[in-house]
């Protein structure tokens, strides 16, 4: 009776939904993470399916409903908190009601994450769904593998036009480039069924000035269904990391897996400078590992290399010289650690990294 009693008082039928949906996904969630073919089976039919409709509705909007939502997140803050205390404070019972409600809307918050996205980070690994067999890698495979980038990228640089600084210039609109990349994932995604079809636009941070002081080039907002990208990056960055962020919105979650498929996507195009984008963003993976694995071999390997691919790299770091140090890095870093670890990639943000032991593997086979 008394707890029968204490629902009628402060617990409302919205908030019991809300719990209710919580528990459930909950279970979900636990299923998924001691059955990965549930957690498969799960992300490619269930979740794609919210996915998808989600994406839908909230690409009628012209901007980011997730970026918007984020941005108000201190007035929604102010505006409870001036409730709570001019409103409901006095009120034992309005005032349970409305601490119960918060509680819900937490709830609505978990639920959506299970069923747009917190499974896919529990199933099969994308090794075993490409077919490529991952080993300890040596020195002379990262070599190997950046030498096979490196013919990738020759095999189309002579189509890249290079600004003064360096830097390359994409030689067409946003919207092109959207079209573009969803054609690949079209193709993509008709030989490797685990990705579903999905056509959705990425959209533009509003503040993607501000954005890259955290060091942030995308983000996706799994509660809108939105792939969002940072534009204050240059050019040859921005194909491969709205492919990543477009990975993530088709159910893959881990990091170094979105990555690799990011790069399989690029390549897939039969854009030169996606492809471009795609190989010299792979290569600063391979040659990141290959400076830790051995200085001195890595500045043999440097030396011989295209003047361009260099001047490419150093317009980069010259770019990124003013965002390098900051205070919303080092924050961002430890939220975006603290998440990924709390959904099983063990390494955090390490784990983009890792996308060399999938691209060695696959220029091995």
């Amino acid at each position: 009776m008394k707890i029968k009693s204490f629902l009628d008082k402060y617990v409302s039928t919205f908030s019991r939904i809300a719990i209710l949906a919580a528990l459930a996904s909950g279970i979900i969630l636990a299923m998924s993470k001691a059955f990965p073919l549930f957690a498969d089976w799960f992300n490619r039919y269930i979740s794609s399916f919210c996915r998808l409709v989600v994406s839908k509705i909230t690409g009628i909007l012209p901007f980011s409903l997730g970026e918007a939502l984020f941005l108000c997140l201190p007035l929604f803050a102010f505006v409870a908190l001036f409730l709570y205390f001019k409103v409901f404070y006095n009120d034992d019972i309005k005032s349970g009601r409305f601490v119960v409600a918060l509680a819900s809307c937490l709830c609505m918050l978990f639920t959506s994450f299970v069923f747009m996205f917190g499974t896919a980070y529990n199933g099969t690994p994308l090794s075993h769904k490409l077919g490529l067999s991952q080993d300890p890698v040596s020195y002379e495979e990262l070599e190997h593998t950046a030498n096979c980038l490196i013919d990738e990228i020759d095999s189309v640089i002579d189509e890249i036009d290079y600004k003064y600084d360096g830097l390359s210039r994409m030689p067409y609109s946003f919207g092109e480039l959207n079209s573009k990349l969803n054609d690949a994932y079209a193709s993509f995604s008709s030989e490797h069924r685990f990705v579903p079809k999905l056509r959705s636009d990425v959209k533009i941070l509003a503040v993607s000035p501000v954005m890259t002081y955290t060091h942030i080039s995308g983000v996706f907002t799994y509660y809108t269904g939105e792939a969002n990208l940072n534009v204050n990056y240059p050019d040859y960055s921005m194909p491969y990391t709205m492919a990543h962020e477009m990975a993530h919105q088709r159910g893959v979650a881990p990091e170094n897996e979105a990555n690799f498929v990011a790069f399989l996507v690029c390549m897939e195009s039969d854009d030169p400078y996606i492809r471009y984008s795609a190989a010299m963003s792979m290569l600063e993976y391979l040659m990141n590992a290959m400076y830790s694995a051995s200085p001195d071999e890595y500045s043999d390997f440097t030396s011989d290399m295209d003047l361009r691919i260099k001047g490419e790299m150093y317009g980069f770091s010259r770019f990124f010289e003013k965002y390098r140090e900051s205070v919303a890095s080092d924050v961002t870093e430890v939220v975006n650690d603290t998440y990924l670890k709390a959904n099983g990639a063990k390494a955090g943000t390490q784990s983009y990294g890792m996308v060399v032991d999938l691209a060695c593997a696959y220029y091995k086979d």
